[in-house]
């Protein structure tokens, strides 16, 4: 039985609502998912993340059904929960759809955003440099999140505001990957100072291309790492054939 079912012990017993810890099991995982920690095509086995985070077995369903919506995993008949491995043509995909979403929020952000979200949106982008200077990745993906909740907050279309996060919640398998690429983060810091005085400058075209010019070039780089990951794992894979016994082969 998990009478008490907590992420982190404290000292002192503490009451939890389920939906607060569902909310924590989900971060969780997504961090590790972003992180790289859990990989694309990997299992989520039950029992060992039951027993590894002291929580009962619906918690953690409540928790993958979450992702689940997300699209960062796959649950299947009889094989359970995997984590999505993403394809060269998925990322295409997600990166048109991004583009176009991402650049009217900035055009329309530019145009409509008060003093107030203007503000909001400069301590998102100073925050992200932050991070960045700590070298902490799993604060640079909370930093930039804080900054497109905020650029969809001052674009006033709830349209967008609905589409985008679940279209980020998958990109960020990119994003992860992405940011793995040392020569990326500079440049995506810079893309970002460049939207962001688009923006100050009431700028909406301006903004819209230096958004769009953003997307283009985290999808080259993702892109790029996705093929060499892709032909780790084919070199891979042909080199345990090689090695597994053939039938029928002297033993």
């Amino acid at each position: 039985m998990y009478a008490e079912e907590t992420m982190a012990r404290p000292s002192d017993t503490v009451f939890e609502k389920p939906s607060t810890l569902r909310s924590r099991v989900e971060e969780y995982l997504r961090t590790a998912i972003m992180q790289g920690r859990i990989k694309g095509g990997d299992r989520l086995r039950e029992h060992e993340l039951c027993e590894q985070l002291s929580i009962s077995r619906p918690t953690l369903r409540e928790a993958l059904r979450t992702l689940e919506a997300e699209r960062l995993i796959t649950i299947e008949p009889h094989r359970g929960p995997t984590v999505v491995r993403i394809t060269a043509k998925a990322a295409r995909d997600l990166y048109a759809l991004r583009a176009l979403l991402e650049g009217y929020a900035a055009h329309e952000f530019a145009r409509l955003a008060s003093e107030a979200d203007m503000e909001r949106l400069r301590l998102a982008v100073a925050a992200l440099r932050e991070q960045a200077g700590k070298g902490d990745q799993a604060g640079l993906l909370t930093a930039k999140r804080e900054f497109y909740d905020v650029l969809l907050d001052g674009c006033d279309n709830a349209l967008v505001k609905d589409m985008l996060p679940g279209l980020l919640s998958r990109i960020n398998l990119l994003r992860a990957t992405s940011f793995g690429s040392p020569q990326r983060l500079p440049q995506s810091l810079t893309e970002i100072d460049r939207i962001f005085a688009c923006i100050k400058a009431r700028d909406p075209e301006g903004a819209q291309a230096a958004a769009r010019d953003h997307i283009v070039n985290a999808e080259r780089t993702a892109l790029d790492v996705l093929r060499r990951q892709e032909a780790e794992t084919a070199q891979q894979e042909a080199e345990l054939a090689a090695e597994a016994p053939r039938p029928g082969a002297a033993r």
